[in-house]
Parts: structure tokens; sequence; C-alpha cells
């Protein structure tokens, strides 16, 4: 029997009454309907790392992080087979809290595909395009088509 594809969905935003959960919760329900498919949503507001500050690059360490939300995010990004990222839109680019997740791992992103839901101005699409740049750099396989939401406060 082959393993069902494990594909994690992070929630982009740990602000408070943030849109992220409602993109996440659609995009859960639909992959939780899909045979051979295991989803599970990763909400940073679970993961209070610190703003990377190690002394080696993700990409050149030898040994694990030692902080233990730092540890737990990263064995989660390494359990994955894929991803779905939530992607608001802050001042033309992806949230700090985001872009500090992507930077806590290297070789747990590799050779991933990523997908992206976002929102915001312009339906988050910059928040995108700075996404997809990062995630070629983690070596991962940005997916050409995105949802995007436009004027979620309305």
């Amino acid at each position: 029997m082959e393993q069902p594809l494990n594909i994690k969905i992070v929630l982009g935003s740990t602000r408070p009454n943030r849109f992220s959960e409602f993109p996440g919760a659609w995009i859960f329900d639909l992959l939780k309907k899909r045979e051979g498919v295991e989803a599970e949503i990763l909400d940073l507001r679970e993961y209070e790392m610190p703003f990377f500050n190690e002394p080696v690059t993700p990409s050149s360490k030898k040994e694990a992080y030692t902080n233990k939300a730092v540890v737990r995010w990263t064995g989660k990004v390494k359990e994955a087979d894929g991803f779905i990222v939530i992607a608001p839109e802050y001042n033309r680019g992806a949230p700090a809290v985001l872009k500090n997740a992507f930077d806590y791992a290297f070789q747990e992103w590799n050779i991933k595909p990523i997908g992206f839901i976002s929102y915001g101005v312009v339906g988050g699409a910059r928040s995108v395009e700075h996404l997809r740049l990062s995630s070629i750099e983690l070596q991962m396989v940005p997916i050409r088509n995105a949802v995007h939401i436009p004027a979620h406060w309305t």
C-alpha cells in the first residue's frame, strides 16, 4: 500500500483577526476529501521562533538547532511531501513571521513542491512573488498557479 501524500498547510500570519484561517480551513477541507492525501495545518502562532539569529546558516548546519519551537517547526517541514502556504501581503511582500519560518530550514524544504493561496492588495501577488524566489533558493519546486483573493476585507 502506498503512503499518502503528506501536505502541510502553513498559515502565514500570526496577527489577531487574521484572514489566513479562512482559506486555510477551505483548502484543508478540500484536501481531506482527496484519497491518498493526508493534510495538516501548521499555524505559525504555535511556533514562537525568534527571528533567525543562528551562527550558522541552515544550509551549512551540522547539528540541529536547540530552540524547541525551531526543532518542532523543522521536524514538521521535514515530514511533509509538499506545502500550501497561505500568504498575506504586507507592504508589498511576505510577512516577516512567514519569511522567518522559511529561513530556519533548508534541507527540510529541498525538492518539495509548494503552492500558494494569497490575499491582500492585488490579491497578495507580490507576497507570492517574494516567496517564490525564496522557495527557489531553498531548492523547492513552486508551482506556477496560485489562488489570489482580492479585497478579502469585503
